[in-house]
Parts: structure tokens; C-alpha cells; sequence
């Protein structure tokens, strides 16, 4: 596939950034990341922005940071937007490169979680009438899943802790994430309860933070000096939105969105044609449950992954060296971050977190209750 991720870059993720609005997130990781590219906006084709309403509390989101990423520059450029994940933004600035309408593409993600309240907002994507009722949220509704996966294949809440330790000990290699820290197993199961099973450890924090990635096609990536990293495969896919006609315990969208990307980029064996796996566990159980769905393991075998090692680099599969999004989750962003965090792999610049060998890599990003949808891609150098 002829895209390549000509430059990222994304900002450190915190609790609050009071010293930033949205604007300004979006300006900084735009300038960094058309520095990393070796690029200047007036080389730009077009922009996607990702954004939403509720999060940001305003309608039409994307309109306030257009002239923080270069909407203006010039006689103007042409703008779209995503309201999801920012690996689907990636996604359509991918497919906008590969119509031939475009040679190059700005995708950019923001989001300050920590001006909102997310269980009001995430209540507000479950069915108005029978569920939202109920105040389901994010976090209870995600426990709903959890237990349904633990208990169909006899997943402990110990083994989900695992996840927690090792993702959180790996951020603290890592100089953007949000919490990282030196977690023991008792201290994940005796935190504070959010919704059974899932407790304080077993959840991901409320970041702020916005990134930023500049795509191109083979023609403007063979003429810039830094060695591109590819999109060799994406593969997407959405389930049903309303929670009683699914089972949660599996995610049939994740095992067609692998399947798609896998194949497009010609992965026979992912376990042994993929070095690095960067995925989205907003809570501990999902990165066992993610790994299964993706092909990593057979159901109920996620554990084992994480049980083999302390931290993600003494694993047989490295999972989350980057801390993962249980420890830095700005929402929509997130995703993203899991694309760049890969092409740092490939490149070898990813630092204390470095893998060795990493030559190709897996992102994932979700969107919606219980992981409604998936994105999968596969990078190469």
C-alpha cells in the first residue's frame, strides 16, 4: 500500500493542562510533527482534524483549532473530520492519499478530557431510551464485559492485574505517558472498586494531550531524507451498537479488522511476523482480550502473555511498551498515539521503550461501547 507516515509527533499526556487550550495542543504537535516530516504546511494537500462535540462542549469541534493546524494557510486547504478514534482519522487520511486526489496528508487529534465529566459524556452513546437510563458508562459497561470474558474463559481478576503492572512499570521508560509507576499485584487488586470487577489500576487514567502525523505517497516519501515507515496493511470493522444483541465476551469486528490487515499486508503468522503489538487497553482485561481476537494466542491464552514477563520487553510478544493507554488516555487521541508509538518502534527512536528488532508493528484503536469498532494497521519500514 503506497502510504508512508512521513512525520509524528505528539505532546506529553497529563491530567490537566490548564496552560493549554485546545488550539494551542494542536498547534504545537502540528509544527512538530510537519518539523519531524522535514516538511512545511504549505506542502500539505489537505487536513483531517479528529475531534468531538462532546468532549470539547461545543458543537462543530473541529472549528475551533482549523487555523492551528494550516486550514488558512494560503488560499485555504481542504478540511474533513473524524468524530472517533484517531486511528480511523488516520484511516481516512490514508484513503484520501490512496484516491490520487492528494500526495499528502495532516492528520491531527486533540482532546482535554479533564474539562468534561466522562461519565456523562460516555453515558451518552448507549441507547437513549432502554440503556442510558441505566447510567451505564465506559467503566460500567466495560465491567459488564469483563466479567462476561473472565467468566466464560476462566480469566482471573489477577491476570488482568498482571497488565496493569507491566504496562504501567514500561511508562515509566516512557517520557510522554501520563502515569507511570511501580505497581505490585496486591496493590492492583486491593485498589479502590470502580465497577466489579474493574478497579482503580485496572482502569485508564483522564489525560490531556493532542498528536499529529503527516502521511504521503511513495512520490513525496522517496524525496525526503528520513527513511519512511508504511502502512503495509489497515483493516476496520464495526459490531452492533446495542449491547443485547452481542456477546461480549468475543469481538468478531476485531478478528475481521486483523484478518483485513493481515492479509493486505501479507502476515501468515502474526506471532511470528510481528515484533511489536501497540493496542488499546483502556482497561487491563482488554489487552488480554484484544491479543486472543488478533491471533496472538487462542481464547483464554492472553494471560499467558502477560504472565511471561515483568514488562513488556522480557515477553516472548511485546505488548504496550509504551505504557499502553492504561497508563496515558486522552480520548481520540489515544489511538493515534498507538500509530506514532509504532513508527518510533520501526524507526529505532522509541528510547528507553526501544525494542530491539522492531521491524514491524501492530496498532489498534476502538471506538464506541465495549469496542464497538476497531481499527487495525500494520506498519513496516
Amino acid at each position: 500500500m503506497d502510504v508512508a507516515i512521513l512525520g509524528v509527533a505528539q505532546t506529553k499526556y497529563d491530567g490537566k493542562k490548564e496552560d493549554y487550550n485546545y488550539a494551542e495542543l494542536v498547534y504545537e504537535v502540528t509544527t512538530q510533527a510537519l518539523e519531524d516530516a522535514g516538511m512545511t504546511i504549505d506542502e500539505i494537500d489537505n487536513i483531517v482534524t479528529v475531534s468531538n462535540d462532546f468532549w470539547d462542549g461545543r458543537t462543530i469541534s473541529c472549528m475551533g483549532v482549523q487555523d492551528a493546524c494550516g486550514a488558512a494557510y494560503g488560499e485555504g486547504k481542504n478540511v474533513s473530520t473524524v468524530e472517533g478514534d484517531g486511528t480511523f482519522g488516520i484511516l481516512y487520511g490514508a484513503m484520501r492519499t490512496l484516491s490520487g486526489s492528494y500526495s499528502t496528508t495532516l492528520v491531527v487529534s486533540h482532546s482535554k478530557g479533564s474539562e468534561g465529566n466522562s461519565r456523562m459524556i460516555t453515558n451518552a452513546m448507549f441507547d437513549y431510551i432502554y440503556q442510558r437510563p441505566l447510567g451505564l458508562d465506559a467503566i460500567s459497561s466495560s465491567a459488564l464485559q469483563a466479567r462476561e470474558y473472565m467468566n466464560r474463559y476462566g480469566v482471573t481478576e489477577e491476570d488482568c492485574a498482571y497488565v496493569s503492572v507491566k504496562n504501567r512499570k514500561q511508562a515509566m521508560q516512557n517520557p510522554y505517558a501520563h502515569l507511570g509507576m511501580d505497581l505490585s499485584i496486591d496493590d492492583v487488586l486491593n485498589s479502590r472498586p470502580l465497577a466489579d470487577p474493574i478497579k482503580l489500576h485496572d482502569a485508564s487514567p483522564v489525560s490531556d494531550g493532542a498528536a499529529a502525523v503527516v502521511l504521503g505517497n511513495r512520490v513525496v516519501a522517496n524525496k525526503k531524507g528520513r527513511k519512511p515507515v508504511w502502512l503495509k496493511g489497515i483493516g476496520y470493522c464495526s459490531d452492533a451498537h446495542f449491547l443485547g444483541d452481542r456477546c461480549l465476551a468475543e469481538a468478531p469486528a476485531l478478528q475481521k479488522a486483523s484478518h483485513k490487515a493481515y492479509e493486505m499486508a501479507d502476515i501468515n503468522n502474526p506471532t511470528e511476523d510481528i515484533d511489536v503489538v501497540e493496542l488499546y487497553d483502556a482497561f487491563s482485561y482488554m489487552e488480554l482480550m484484544w491479543l486472543e481476537e488478533m491471533g496472538f494466542c487462542s481464547k483464554g491464552d492472553g494471560k499467558k502473555l502477560t504472565r511471561r514477563g515483568v514488562t513488556a520487553m522480557d515477553g516472548e510478544l511485546p505488548v504496550n511498551p509504551s505504557g499502553g493507554v492504561i497508563s496515558s488516555h486522552a480520548v481520540l487521541v489515544a489511538g493515534m498515539a498507538r500509530v506514532i508509538e509504532c513508527a518510533l518502534q520501526i524507526r529505532g527512536e522509541a528510547e528507553g521503550r526501544q525494542v530491539k528488532h522492531a521491524k514491524t508493528a501492530l496498532a489498534h484503536g476502538i471506538n464506541g461501547p465495549c469496542a464497538q469498532s476497531h481499527c487495525v494497521m500494520v506498519l513496516s519500514e
